[in-house]
């Protein structure tokens, strides 16, 4: 099993009991799952693979995966920014697949 495996395996099992699941396209998933791994390495944390980040920590805090923006999005929208983690009736196509704007302030967007 690779690191991405592992990742995926670990996070489903904490966030799944929590409400928030993986979009059903797995290739996505595993595509996002290895940025947030690159993104580790190059930071030191697991910063938000569809955000610019800073490589500081504490400005990035709210960035940090899972961002302080998921449960908002999910809870509005069915699906997370990224569209990494959905609710259930987002995967089940029960809620339409729409765009989920940027909730990160402007000053944050450009470190």
């Amino acid at each position: 099993m690779n690191e991405v495996e592992k990742l995926y395996n670990m996070l489903k099992k904490v966030q799944e009991p929590k409400g928030f699941y993986f979009n059903k396209d797995r290739e996505r998933v595993f595509e996002l799952l290895g940025a947030l791994l690159v993104n580790k390495e190059r930071y030191g944390y697991m910063s938000c693979p569809c955000r610019l980040a800073s490589g500081e920590r504490e400005k990035d805090r709210d960035i940090v995966c899972p961002c302080t923006y998921r449960t908002p999005d999910v809870e509005e929208y069915g699906s997370c920014y990224c569209n990494l983690y959905v609710s259930r009736a987002w995967n089940e196509e029960k809620i339409p697949h729409v765009y989920v704007p940027e909730r990160r302030p402007p000053e944050k967007l450009f470190p």
